[in-house]
């Protein structure tokens, strides 16, 4: 069964997210080389994390295109921290509102589509037991 379209929305704004985290570690290991961090174990620190980060939304998107629930959940929990950073830069001085908006915004509208494709995706599993829309949930008992 193909992906639905909110599912291959979510995948493509994982994929994307993963591709930004890609490019931050590779920053992150060029400052390294260039002597640009304060503590070396730190930085290393910082970069596997970022690492394993990006990889972990690599296999998301994958994981959200063959309709794998864990993918999508796991998607959803980056979200809601992609948004939880964004809401706690607000209280940096001075405020960077690109970082803000950057990380908010895509993290809002990943979080919705990928809402979307799990409401999409369990309306169509074979393995969920079917409820008829005009069928309340009592008249089965």
């Amino acid at each position: 069964m193909r992906p639905s379209g909110p599912a291959i929305l979510a995948a493509i704004v994982l994929a994307v997210e993963g591709l930004a985290l890609t490019a931050v570690a590779l920053f992150e290991l060029f400052a390294l080389g260039s002597r640009g961090a304060a503590s070396t174990t730190s930085a290393i620190a910082l970069i596997v994390l970022t690492m394993i980060t990006a990889l972990a939304l690599w296999a998301f998107a994958v994981g959200t295109l063959r309709r794998a629930s864990w993918a999508r959940s796991g998607g959803i929990v980056i979200q809601v921290l992609g948004l939880a950073l964004a809401l706690a830069s607000l209280t940096v001085e001075p405020r960077i509102w690109l970082f803000t908006l950057g990380v908010g915004g895509t993290a809002l509208v990943g979080l919705i589509v990928l809402i979307s494709a799990t409401r999409r995706d369990g309306e169509s599993d074979p393995r969920l037991p079917s409820v008829d829309p005009g069928r309340r949930a009592d008249d089965e008992k």
